[in-house]
């Protein structure tokens, strides 16, 4: 019974796809056109109105993706729509908009709907509601209803949804219901593993104590290696020390290292030092196989065991934290030269476990020539803030000091030092951690910084201080000033606006009535929020300013204006441009990958994110992805990439809006990785297993095809994306 009901959960998903693409091409533009300017307007009304069913979907779930709060009621009649995938994708749609305004409807409709596609995606849009809006009325009914709907499918046994169940489960994540880890528990005995892997995912993020005996009975018993790994995990949050030798040995004898990793990471969390020994031990084991290997074999890329071995870092560092032991030393010793002093894994590792050591030992040398390197030291001695060591605390604060003020004398080339700045918004970050003295005056100087990135670190480190009118002021002159210079990146911009929220937003109106003239709709659309807020005291003189820029449209992403010297936060796609996207289908563009490590394909999905993916190729085919360096790898989480700076800040010099579409991260998706909504631009991600949170909140666009994974899951950080070729279907 449960194989007909998944594979009629298929049949729904894959039809959903079919009737999009179905959409009348005149139709289907103008809804992308409106979707890609954030504009709901009385055509997108219409076209939800619209006797064709597929119309009328592909309209809501626009109304969804643009966030406005005027389309609730209209998504509202649609969820009792005669077409069960009209009433599914609006409901998704409120589930998008997040507005408490939608609860009712929501709550009414899960009482009455019949359809367990429908019904699956009602719970899971009164989580994201409710997630959103913690202390509202509705809260408590959601909740309610969420354990409602999970206890009625544990009522039927094998012929329970799936889809249901798995929604369900990501909602008790969502807004914690009393008694979400007894009701999860009761899933970890489910027939499909996928369902045993989220159950466990669950009591991992509601860091549940009362499910030990049954995730070591899961663990011991467990042949599916994601729902073993995320048991392994929730051990740790549980603070299950009866498990230590159980974890201990899934560390060092695991044939997956998704289970390795996960049983290393509670360790962690468990701190117990005998185990930990066993932690050092097997971080020597494997460290010492990895330097075997490079010896032995033509090895191109970085050792596949280095993802590993960071992680055993972390973990030794939490173990050890204070202690000054001398073999966990030994090993992170070994493990930096390995590396060369890349990885801030092992400095802050370092930093906990010695923290006087620490500042005594000079820099290493190449923390002068590799700004990875560079980012590593400095988060090692930011990290020395995060013990109770006061001197070497104070200390650290000295050597921060020194060794930025050594960095021109040391580094006399132009281009040298031009690159070693990557790493210098994490000095501000170290600078501001370990409370370094003068710092609101070092802080305040930085403020006209030419890099961008350090200017938005010192606007989140001076919303830290106390309230000043000094530094109010000093953020309302270098946010005109970032108006007026940064053309490539708005970060700064927005840290700004947000630190002038923070610290005194009634205060900073002008600033924020300022940004509302920036050609980016990012800033915008920032302004708008924090105007908005009910906190914010607003005159007649106000209320008039805010209704007349509206009027302007100007809460809507604008057409690009090449006078205005900027591509972000603009509409840069004209007609054309939305008639070639809307030509694909998913799976008629592929993406071929060539890296360090192997080859492997994505396919694309032209019909779920047709403006993301015409963006990834248009990137590709320019060349732009050929050569960069991966930036990011979180075990069993995602491989990131994207970025040309490879510091994680990088990206096109422009942003496309988000394309959230009902495809789940299951193992394999392919997401585009953001800083806020609508900042998707280069980066795009991996992920290793399913990452159910995730869904709903990042545009899926591809999927890994074939054995592609596992050459996916041997890419480490450092390792290189050599070539992107897109392949098109006539």
């Amino acid at each position: 019974m449960r194989t007909l009901i998944i594979l009629s959960l298929a049949a729904f998903l894959s039809n959903v796809a079919v009737v999009f693409s179905q959409v009348p091409s005149e139709s289907a533009v103008r809804i992308l056109a409106a979707e890609d300017a954030r504009s709901f307007n009385s055509e997108l009304i219409t076209l939800m109105r619209s006797k064709d069913a597929a119309i009328r979907a592909r309209a809501a779930l626009a109304a969804g993706r643009i966030g406005r709060k005027e389309a609730i009621p209209h998504l509202a009649a649609l969820t009792k729509d005669p077409n069960e995938n009209v009433r599914a994708t609006a409901t998704f749609a409120l589930g998008e908009i997040e507005s408490t305004e939608a609860a009712d409807a929501l709550l009414a409709a899960i009482e009455k709907e019949t359809a367990l596609a429908v019904k699956a995606r009602l719970v899971e849009a009164i989580g994201k509601v409710a997630a959103a809006n913690p202390k509202a009325d509705s809260a408590a009914k959601i909740k309610n209803a969420i354990v409602s709907a999970l206890e009625s499918e544990l009522a039927k046994g094998e012929k329970c949804d799936r889809q249901t169940v798995l929604l369900g489960l990501t909602a008790l994540i969502r807004t914690r219901p009393d008694g979400a880890d007894a009701l999860a528990v009761k899933f970890l005995n489910d027939k499909d593993a996928r369902v045993r892997a989220d159950a466990a995912n669950t009591l991992t993020r509601l860091r549940s104590k009362n499910a030990s005996a049954a995730l070591i009975a899961l663990v011991k018993n467990e042949a599916d290696p994601i729902a073993r790994a995320n048991a392994a995990r929730a051990l740790g949050a549980a603070g299950a020390k009866e498990a230590l030798d159980l974890l201990v040995s899934l560390m060092t004898k695991d044939a997956d290292s998704r289970v390795r990793i996960s049983a290393v990471r509670s360790l962690s969390s468990l701190k117990d030092k005998t185990a930990g020994e066993k932690v050092v031990e097997r971080g020597n084991d494997l460290l010492k196989r990895a330097i075997d290997k490079g010896l032995v074999s033509r090895r191109v890329g970085l050792p596949t065991e280095l993802t590993e071995l960071l992680e055993i870092a972390t973990a030794v560092g939490n173990i050890f934290a204070e202690t000054s032991d001398e073999k966990a030393i030994q090993f992170l010793r070994a493990l930096r030269d390995f590396d060369h002093y890349r990885s801030s894994e092992t400095e802050r590792a370092f930093a906990l476990i010695a923290p006087e050591v620490y500042v005594q030992e000079k820099a290493a040398a190449e923390t002068f020539t590799d700004f990875h390197a560079t980012s590593a030291y400095l988060a090692g001695l930011a990290a020395i803030a995060d013990t109770k060591n006061t001197k070497a605390t104070r200390e650290a604060g000295k050597v921060l000091n020194a060794y930025m003020t050594d960095m021109p004398l040391m580094v006399t080339d132009a281009e040298k030092r031009k690159e070693l700045k990557k790493a210098f918004p994490d000095a501000i970050v170290a600078a501001s951690a370990l409370k370094i003295e003068n710092l609101e005056d070092i802080l305040l100087g930085q403020l006209v910084y030419d890099d961008v990135f350090v200017r938005a670190a010192v606007a989140n480190a001076l919303s830290e201080l106390p309230k000043s009118d000094k530094i109010v002021s000093a953020l309302e002159v270098a946010f005109g000033a970032a108006l007026s210079s940064d053309r490539h990146e708005d970060d700064a911009q927005l840290a700004i606006l947000d630190a002038l929220a923070k610290l005194d937003r009634q205060a900073a109106i002008p600033t924020f009535s300022l940004a509302l003239s920036s050609p980016d709709y990012l800033v915008r659309k920032k302004a708008f929020d924090i105007l908005d807020d009910e906190s914010v005291k607003k005159d007649a003189k106000l209320e008039t300013f805010l209704k007349n820029a509206r009027e302007k449209h100007l809460d809507e992403v604008r057409p690009y204006a090449p006078d205005a010297g900027t591509k972000l936060g603009q509409v840069l796609n004209r007609r054309a441009d939305y008639i070639r996207a809307l030509s694909r289908k998913n799976g008629s563009a592929t993406a071929i990958l060539t890296t360090e490590k192997g080859v492997f394909e994505i396919e694309l999905l032209g019909e779920d994110a047709p403006l993301t993916v015409d963006n990834f190729i248009k990137l590709a085919n320019s060349g732009y992805f050929n050569g960069i360096e991966v930036h990011r790898v979180v075990a069993n989480f995602v491989m990131q990439d994207g970025d040309p700076r490879g510091d994680g800040n990088g990206g096109p010099g422009w942003s496309i809006r988000c394309e959230i579409n009902m495809q789940p991260y299951d193992r394999g998706a392919v997401g585009m990785a953001l800083s806020g909504k609508d900042t998707g631009g280069s980066q795009w991600f991996v992920t290793h297993s399913p990452q159910p949170h995730l869904d709903g909140g990042y545009t899926v666009f591809g999927r890994v095809k074939g054995t592609g994974m596992d050459v996916v899951d041997g890419i480490v950080r450092g390792d290189k994306i050599l070539n992107v070729k897109i392949v098109e279907k006539q």
